[in-house]
């Protein structure tokens, strides 16, 4: 595994003691992670792990996460895994507003991410996105694929529109009202692999107008430029289409 010396991880807020995150830049699951560290300021040794080499498969990966997937954070002898629980890790560590204290207002926050980790990733993500973005994800043959899409395509556009008009709706700013949470930076990762993969969001302009709110927070570029690389200006904060709510 490389040692990267990521753009977020030299800002200054300390930790009882080294915090180190397995990741790779790319990665849906890895990206809410790096985002909202570089918000905290947090100092973290970020090691690359080569997904396209198939470093996760690798005895030397395997031993650290026998899932073979990042992220995976070690905080001291304190192992990992799980991209939202990772996210809560840190903001407890902190004491972040992003994850709230009261406890139905944390509850709040967990159902979010729960909703998009299991279902809006199931459909948009490992269904619409992954197939035509990264070939092991793609079937056999051209029929197979088409048949996968066809699939995916309207039921995750189903939960699409409930995070438009549901969830965010004409005036929430956030996922969850005004305050950013920890579910919009989960729920960010997994609606920005869509739309490198064709999703077009015009028809939900509460969710267009949420996406170009988290694509302007100065995060978003420093630990989004390698994924705003391979998939192309799309991805830029200028270039989001966007309906008027």
């Amino acid at each position: 595994m490389k040692t990267s010396q990521h753009p977020s991880v030299h800002k200054g807020q300390q930790t009882p003691s080294a915090l180190r995150l397995h990741y790779h830049p790319i990665s849906t699951s890895s990206r809410p992670v790096m985002m909202f560290a570089a918000e905290l300021g947090l100092l973290i040794d970020y090691r690359l792990v080569d997904l396209f080499a198939d470093e996760q498969h690798g005895p030397a990966f395997t031993a650290i996460n026998p899932n073979q997937a990042v992220p995976v954070l070690e905080h001291g002898d304190f192992r990992l895994t799980e991209s939202s629980a990772i996210l809560k890790y840190l903001a407890d560590l902190v004491g972040s507003n992003a994850y709230a204290v009261d406890p139905q207002e944390r509850a709040r926050v967990n159902e979010a991410m729960d909703w998009f980790n299991t279902g809006l990733s199931r459909e948009l993500a490992h269904g619409f996105a992954y197939p035509q973005l990264f070939p092991n994800h793609g079937r056999g043959d051209a029929t197979a694929q088409a048949a996968v899409l066809a699939w995916a395509k309207p039921r995750a556009e189903r939960l699409l529109s409930i995070l438009d008009e549901t969830m965010l709706g004409p005036v929430g700013r956030f996922v969850l009202g005004d305050r950013i949470t920890l579910a919009d930076y989960l729920g960010l990762g997994i609606v920005t692999v869509g739309e490198a993969a064709g999703m077009d969001y015009s028809p939900w302009p509460h969710l267009g107008r949420w996406l170009n709110t988290m694509k302007a927070r100065p995060a978003y570029a420093q630990t989004h430029a390698v994924f705003m690389n391979m998939f192309g200006q799309t991805q830029a904060v200028d270039a989001v289409t966007l309906a008027e709510a």
